[in-house]
């Protein structure tokens, strides 16, 4: 059942007009809090955003890659304290991907928007813009931004031809694995 799911999903940027439903967003957040963090330190945090006001501003919080998020129904913004643990980068992203397989167990599709190391505008990072809009304490970094919502799209998979098998070695780099 996962293989066939990650093999159909897709990263979505059209979103129906049509909100998440309550229960399972509770299902998306307790996915994320279920997600595995070095040393089980859990340095993330989230916000849940479904004010189409907010989710504009928040769609123009940098120049390009964006812009999508004005038109999905909810965005969960997923925030670590860097204090916290040593790897918070790595283990926001587990996090992120857990809500993403989790939206896609239920019918819903998403989009990541990398957060983290992106301008804003000259001398502002996205970080520092979304963290202004969402009145984000300073001690918090922004990695990313999950669009969260149902299809107004449907585009396939990616095809198993497509994949990159080359990029797979084994016991030694150099040596690649032999798929069948």
């Amino acid at each position: 059942m996962f293989l066939s799911m990650i093999k159909a999903r897709r990263s979505v940027r059209k979103f129906q007009d049509r909100a998440v439903e309550s229960d399972k967003i509770d299902i998306l957040v307790e996915a994320a809090l279920r997600s595995p963090s070095s040393r089980g330190l859990n340095p993330w945090e989230f916000v849940v955003i479904q004010d189409k006001t907010m989710l504009d501003q928040l769609a123009r919080c940098k120049p390009h890659g964006a812009t999508f998020l004005k038109n999905a129904p909810l965005g969960i913004v997923v925030l670590a304290d860097p204090k916290t643990c040593d790897v918070w980068t790595e283990d926001t992203s587990i996090a992120a991907t857990y809500i993403q397989l989790a939206a896609e167990s239920m019918a819903l599709k998403t989009c990541w928007i990398q957060i983290r190391n992106r301008e804003y505008e000259k001398g502002k990072t996205a970080g520092q813009r979304v963290a202004e809009l969402l009145k984000i304490p300073d001690n918090l970094e922004v990695a990313c931004i999950i669009a969260i919502g149902y299809p107004a799209e449907s585009l396939p998979g990616h095809l198993r031809d497509s994949l990159n098998f080359q990029k797979i070695h084994e016991e030694v780099y150099g040596r690649i694995r032999k798929i069948r």
